[in-house]
């Protein structure tokens, strides 16, 4: 079998980079549906999303990642069907469901290419993006906890750095919502490591259910500048 890599600070910083060309780029993390539907229209309501956020999908995809890393981690990836399964449960919108795999596929095809491993090859053709953050991070020599930052991250920076494109503010605004953010992020990223060898249906399953009819409407939107 093939070594994992001895990551550290550097390469979670590779991982978490909005500049890796995953296709996070192309989405706002629900944020322009609740823009046009008029419940987000400052920067209160902006950091009051971005809380939401973090602690009901990001949650989620923090624990997920976190956990298809331990297994990667333990050379066994016999689960990460089991963990495909429970979060297709914890997603009840298709498309959001279509997202995280369009997402999963792209980082999939992103680390194949600057890091190889025989892992990325046992994920599928389109797995979740928090399945194959957590194997990335692994096969990158990082842990669980460095998992979930990672994916935590994406899901505020990303939902953030759309805020510039559909709303009228001020980066140093937006960027101050973020570093306010930091020890959220940390406390929700540990509860994820601590949960990491848990069964996949013991993980946890905060739902969102408005994000989720939000991004029923947005795909039938005809004028939308994200896909989600």
């Amino acid at each position: 079998m093939e070594h994992l890599g001895s990551g550290g600070q550097a390469a979670l910083l590779l991982l978490a980079d909005g500049r890796l060309p995953a296709g996070g780029y192309a989405h706002s993390g629900g944020l322009e549906p609740a823009v046009t539907a008029g419940r987000v229209t400052n920067m209160a309501d902006l950091e009051s999303f971005l809380i939401g956020r973090a602690e009901t999908a990001g949650l989620i995809a923090a624990a997920f990642a976190a956990a298809a890393c331990a297994r990667a981690q333990r050379g066994d990836l016999s689960e990460l069907p089991e963990l495909e399964a429970e979060l297709d449960a914890r997603i009840p919108s298709p498309e959001l469901r279509k997202v995280s795999r369009d997402l999963g596929r792209q980082l999939r095809r992103a680390m194949s290419s600057i890091h190889p491993h025989s892992y990325f090859a046992e994920l599928g053709v389109a797995p979740h993006q928090p399945v194959v953050m957590g194997v990335s991070a692994a096969v990158l020599g990082l842990g669980p906890r460095d998992a979930a930052v990672a994916i935590l991250h994406e899901t505020n920076a990303g939902a953030a750095a759309a805020a510039a494109k559909i709303m009228r503010v001020d980066p140093f605004q937006v960027h101050a919502i973020l570093a306010r953010a930091t020890d959220r992020l940390d406390r929700l990223a540990g509860r994820a490591a601590e949960v990491a060898n848990d069964l996949p249906a013991d993980l946890p399953a905060p739902g969102s259910p408005l994000a989720d009819i939000a991004a029923e409407h947005h795909r039938r939107t005809d004028v939308r500048l994200f896909a989600s």
